[in-house]
């Protein structure tokens, strides 16, 4: 048996799995990110995370291949450098030569969208796929794309970043600089952002008292009201799923993927997202008549998608 390690680097906390050649996580560590601090001291506990789950399984670090690291920015798979990353606060972070000189072992670095994404082309919705594409709808949109077996990164390693595609020129200002971003409309963030606009111009919707009732607005505060009957909810979800249908569509236009995935709590809704998006999609899609289209399904990994992804990042770079 075969074991690797798969390192999710948050802004809010560090996970280390030891992972086995089945796809299985083993072991999990974690510890807080307790952002803002320095890289070194960042690294210093990913190595110490990894090397407690290797121990905790019962293993030694001669039994493990290598590790692999999913981080937030832009990772130089080639150099093992974190060349930015603004969640964190990283410029030129040679983070491999750290992980590798702490645990003794080698290691790998990636994108933390795109080691999701590889954890779902080898193990969960985009298994036996050869070309596949993973959007996650949290706080912004993130997404990977998977090109023959490979993560693709781009020349610059800063490929794929799907969220910052434009669906609306004159739209909402979104974090990256530009207006009327997918993400702006398709994230979960988004979803808020137009519930809080409908109440705000519906004052007799019952979202006001459900909200109240979660004292929050959330992501599915719109879908639970549509699905009480309120007709400024529904207004709210079928805007966001003909947004969201417009997204993935312009994915599948460019990429024509095997199956393209949808992560992310928002999810959670199943079918009430999913079939909708379906049917949108299968209306605007240049490719009408094929008789090989994209499958979209829902991401089955969840938050273990970035541990798997990253552990066996040795086979993707």
């Amino acid at each position: 048996m075969k074991y690797y390690v798969g390192i999710d680097l948050g802004g809010t906390n560090i996970v280390a799995g030891l992972v086995d050649e089945n796809y299985q996580i083993l072991k999990k560590v974690s510890r807080k990110t307790n952002r803002p601090r320095p890289a070194e001291e960042i690294a210093a506990d990913m190595a110490a995370c990894a090397l407690d789950a290797i121990k905790e399984a019962g293993l030694t670090t001669e039994q493990v291949e290598w590790i692999g690291i999913g981080t937030p920015g832009i990772a130089n798979s080639e150099t093992g450098i974190i060349e930015y990353s603004n969640n964190l606060d990283f410029h030129n972070v040679p983070m491999v030569k750290w992980i590798s000189e702490a645990t003794g072992l080698p290691a790998f670095v990636e994108n933390d969208a795109n080691a999701a994404a590889y954890g779902e082309f080898v193990a969960g919705a985009a298994k036996g796929a050869r070309n596949a594409i993973c959007i996650t709808l949290g706080t912004g949109v993130g997404g990977g794309v998977i090109i023959d077996g490979k993560i693709y990164a781009g020349s610059n390693f800063a490929g794929a970043e799907l969220g910052h595609t434009t669906l609306t020129m004159d739209g909402p200002l979104c974090t990256c600089g530009r207006r009327g971003c997918f993400e702006v409309y398709s994230s979960a963030t988004g979803l808020v952002r137009m519930t809080n606009e409908a109440m705000a111009a519906h004052p007799e919707s019952i979202m006001h008292a459900r909200a109240k009732e979660e004292e929050k607005v959330s992501a599915r505060t719109a879908f639970d009201c549509m699905r009480m009957g309120d007709q400024t909810a529904k207004e709210v979800v079928d805007f966001y799923i003909r947004a969201l249908a417009a997204g993935i569509t312009n994915m599948i236009n460019i990429f024509q993927p095997d199956v393209l995935c949808i992560g992310g709590g928002v999810c959670n809704e199943g079918d009430a997202l999913l079939l909708p998006v379906k049917e949108h999609v299968a209306k605007e899609v240049y490719t009408k008549n094929s008789d090989k289209n994209t499958e979209i399904v829902i991401a089955k990994l969840g938050n273990d998608a970035g541990i798997i992804g990253a552990a066996f990042l040795g086979k993707a770079i």
